[in-house]
This record gives structure tokens, sequence and C-alpha cells, in this order.
């Protein structure tokens, strides 16, 4: 039986290639977000300048025409003694009302704090703008982010940053939210029992890296509430997402299993890929790892995602990062590709529309491993197109330039800037400034997005700011025109002073061009110990 349904999944896959554009533009052009009415859309971003500015929302029009053109973009111009802020989508009508608070109003808006003093009347463009993002994606979110920040995160804060990112044009983001309770009822359906799935799961602070097969039962178990609650959340945080034009990245299957796995399953092929990470000792480490190439990490990966998408639905984008700061068992060849096959037919035989996302951070993090053929073995076992490089550290650590733009698979240029939420002030303006142009005119490039992709948020809003406004600037800015502007909208006042500091940092803190990943370990902020130094 279990054979027969085997013969009929691969069948199926090999009758699918067929049919399937391996041009990566013309597959990922395809690939839109769930078309909400534009009336949700709108009403979504009117929300938005409610909560934002209440007393002036109604100074404003929205419009949202998602038929308008092919790249978003969004237009400004004044009627009927009101702001007109038409976009492709609510996420591009609401960096539209971004651009207009920061460049016609002197306005900020930022983790840290806004400035939202607006003038008594509000200014009208003499003649419409229009601006056109550069990419099809703004991409936001590393999968550490979800510890490092939002472990705690209620409602009111997750719609304070959904709000973040349609304001700065974010349109493609990360939603890990409670998929601990839909593996918790997998694995249940499969025969484990509740003590089998308690001393798998971390607690809640450390989910980033039992999602990652670094650590299992930390600090755990995960209590029904909990999953409760998390469940209650993402509906929240995918339908604000949605409502917004976003496509939210959803979670899939990476191989990671319980550690009484061999008990129910006996003869499964499974391994261990790092046996004391970050010096961690058993219990909390030795993860188990199914391999990819066992037929039941289909089976396992099918019935995830059936179960997850009836509870949340889908945007057919999904986060699959099988090694990450993981070694794989080998770095054979046709082991890694076969490994990156059988993932990509779990997602495609549970959504036809699949389209796999990766952190590319181990290409960078484990050279001696991911040399470039093992590189390409990987990244080609799946149709061009269908895959979504991360390239994670661009402003410092590029790897699209040695790996042939990835071999032709699209990929996002993103700036990673911030390690384990540290708080010093640091930052690579300069590269920020430059390297998104550079990615773009790569020959061969493949580049489709940039993206954000701290580990830690709310620091150092400054070259967030700037990062954020690669995805429309046509050239790189005069970073000093551009400080002095960014000094008068953040505090709302000009300083000479204040912009001569600005010049300082960005010359000094804010010009890390050379890699230096310790940012931020000040000893004001470290543990205390009588061997710490400056």
């Amino acid at each position: 039986m279990i054979g027969t349904w085997i013969i009929a999944i691969i069948m199926w896959f090999i009758s699918g290639l067929a049919e399937m554009d391996f041009s990566y533009q013309g597959n990922i052009d395809a690939l839109e977000s769930a078309h909400i009415s534009s009336e949700v859309e709108e009403n979504a971003v009117k929300q938005l300048l409610t909560r934002l500015i209440p007393d002036r929302a109604e100074q404003f029009i929205i419009k949202v025409n998602n038929h308008l053109d092919d790249i978003d973009y969004f237009q400004i111009e004044s009627g009927d003694d009101k702001v007109i802020i038409t976009g492709t989508r609510g996420y591009a009508a609401s960096a539209g009302v971004y651009h207009y608070l920061k460049y016609f109003c002197g306005c900020h808006i930022a983790w840290s704090g806004s400035q939202l003093n607006l003038p008594k009347v509000l200014p009208k463009p003499a003649k419409p703008l229009k601006i056109k993002f550069n990419d099809k994606y703004r991409y936001y979110q590393n999968v550490c982010t979800s510890s490092y920040s939002y472990v705690w995160w209620a409602w009111e804060r997750w719609e304070q940053e959904i709000d973040w990112m349609a304001l700065n044009g974010i349109n493609l983001a990360l939603a890990f939210t409670a998929q601990e309770a839909i593996f918790a009822k997998v694995f249940k359906e499969l025969n484990f029992t509740d003590h089998d799935i308690n001393v798998f799961f971390t607690g809640p602070a450390f989910l980033a890296w039992n999602r990652m097969g670094n650590i299992q039962a930390w600090v755990g178990p995960l209590t029904e509430n909990w999953h409760e609650l998390q469940i209650k959340l993402q509906h929240r945080i995918l339908k604000r997402m949605r409502d917004f034009g976003m496509t939210p990245v959803l979670p899939a299957f990476s191989g990671r299993v319980v550690p009484a796995f061999k008990r129910v399953f006996p003869n499964a092929s499974t391994t261990y890929l790092n046996k004391t990470w970050g010096h961690f000792q058993p219990p909390y480490t030795f993860v188990t790892f199914l391999e990819p190439t066992d037929p039941l990490f289909m089976k396992i990966g099918v019935k995830f995602l059936n179960t997850y998408i009836k509870e949340f639905g889908t945007n057919h984008i999904y986060n699959v990062d099988l090694f990450n700061e993981m070694p794989p068992p080998s770095n054979d060849t046709v082991y890694l590709q076969s490994c990156a096959k059988s993932a990509f037919k779990t997602l495609v035989a549970a959504d036809p529309k699949a389209i796999w996302m990766i952190q590319g951070w181990m290409f960078y993090s484990d050279p001696q491993i991911w040399k470039p053929s093992q590189v390409k073995a990987f990244l080609l076992a799946v149709p061009l197109g269908k895959m979504i490089v991360l390239d994670l550290q661009s402003e410092l650590y590029p790897q699209y330039q040695n790996l042939e733009s990835y071999y032709g698979q699209p990929f996002i240029w993103c700036m990673l800037h911030n390690y384990g939420g540290v708080t010093g002030l640091y930052g690579s303006l300069e590269n920020v400034n430059k390297g998104p142009f550079e990615g773009r005119t790569f020959k061969g490039s493949t580049m489709i997005g940039t993206g954000i992709t701290p580990e830690g948020i709310e620091t150092n809003d400054i070259v967030y700011e700037l990062m954020n406004e690669m995805a429309w600037r046509k050239h790189p800015v005069d970073l000093e025109n551009w400080l002095n502007n960014y000094s008068l909208r953040r505090y709302g006042n000009h300083s000479s002073n204040l912009v001569q500091a600005l010049y300082y940092l960005k010359r000094s803190v804010y010009n890390a061009t050379v890699p230096y990943r310790n940012h931020g370990k000040y000893i004001l902020i470290r543990r205390p110990s009588l061997k710490q130094k400056p």
C-alpha cells in the first residue's frame, strides 16, 4: 500500500515537471500573494492611518489598484483639498503614506519612537509624484528574530510591527508563530506521547534553535495554553499581513523529530547533525534528524503542511533550512542533491504552487562543506525559479558573487546587521548605500529583492531606515545630505551639533566595512565577571 502511494506521488511529480516554466523570472513573477480585494487593502491602510495620526487621517484618500502595474509603486497627489495616495497593493500605499510623512511633513517612524508633528496645513504636491520599487520583493526577518525579539509579544506589539512593515513597503516576511502547535498535533497522530513531545520542544525563548535542530527540551516543555494562545495570535498576524497584501513565508518540515522517533519507526533513517551545539550537553543536544531521502520525510512533511494549511491557509512560499549552522552528514554532491530534491518534492506534494525559500547563511558559515560544487548540486536540484535564496548578510558577506548568482536561482540582497540582539551602535551605511545596486548589475544577476534579516531588532534605527529606502532609490544617496535630513525628521528640529555628531558616527561605528561579528559586546551590558575587559 505504501509503495503504491509513493509511486503515485513520483508519477504525479514527474508529470508536473513537464509543465513547469524553468525560467526563474517567469515563475517568480507568476507567484502573487493571495489577492484580497482592493477594498480590504484600502481599509487596512486607512486603519493604519487612524492608529498613526488619528486627528489627521480624514485628510487622506487611499486608493489600491492591484491591476495598475506588474512592479509595485505608489503615487502621491492632491485633490479635493486632500492628499491622495495610490498604491498597487496595500503595503505599497502604506509606503506612500510614510514617504509623504517623511519627505513632505518632516516626520519619522521607528522602533525607538516616532516624531509626528505634522504641519497645521498638510502640504499638497504641485504635481503627482510616482515612485516605483526596484524589485519584486522587500523581505523581512531572520529565523532567530522570533526568539531574540518577538517571543513574548502580544497582539498589540505585533500590530505595531506589521504597521512598520507596511510603512516600509515590506511585502514578504516570515510568519513562524504557532508552528509547534501544529507539529504537536502531527506527532500525536503519529502515535507519539505527550512525554515524547515535551522532551523535544524547548521553552518559548529558545524555539528558534529548536526549529534549527540545535537543541531540544531546554527550559521546556510548552504548555497547551501556550499553543492555544499562539494559534490565536498567528491567525491575527496572518490576517493583518494578508489584509495589507503581504506574502507570509510559512514554516515547513525540515527533518527535526522527537527523540523517541525510532521507537515508533524503528527502520527510519535518522542521524544527529551536531552533538554538542553551543556547548550544550545531552539531553539537550543529539537532536534527531530524519534523512530527507527517507519516505517518512515526505509523509510527515506533507502531513504537517496539510494540517498547517487547513488551520492557517497558505500563500505558497515556505522556509525550509535543512542544514542551517548544522553540518550535513555528508558533503557528497549526490547526497546533497538528493536531500534538496526530496525536500522540494515534499513541498509540492502538499502544495503544487510551493516556492522554497532558504537562508543562504550555511554557504558562508560552513565553507569547508559548502564549496561551489556542493552549493550548485543542492540549488539545481530544484527547478529554477522554484527556490528563493536569502543572501543573508550581503552588506558584509555577499555570497552571490562567489556562487555565480546562485547558479540561476533568484536571490534577495539582505542586510543582516544584528547578531544576537546586541544593542550597541553599529552599522555599514556605505555598504548598504551601494551594495543593492551592485547586486542588481552583477553579471547574470538573479536578484529579485532587498531584505533585512536581523537576528534582533529595535536597535540602530538609522541603518534600517537607509536600507529600506534602497528598495526604491534609483542610485546611492549622498550620505551627508541624507543624514542631515534624517536628523531633522527624527528630532523635529535642526541642530548643527547633532548633524556633526551623525557625521562622526558615519565615519566610525556606522562605517563597519571590515566584518566584525562580535559588535555590541560592550562591557556595560555583558554578564558580570571578574575576567571582563573593555
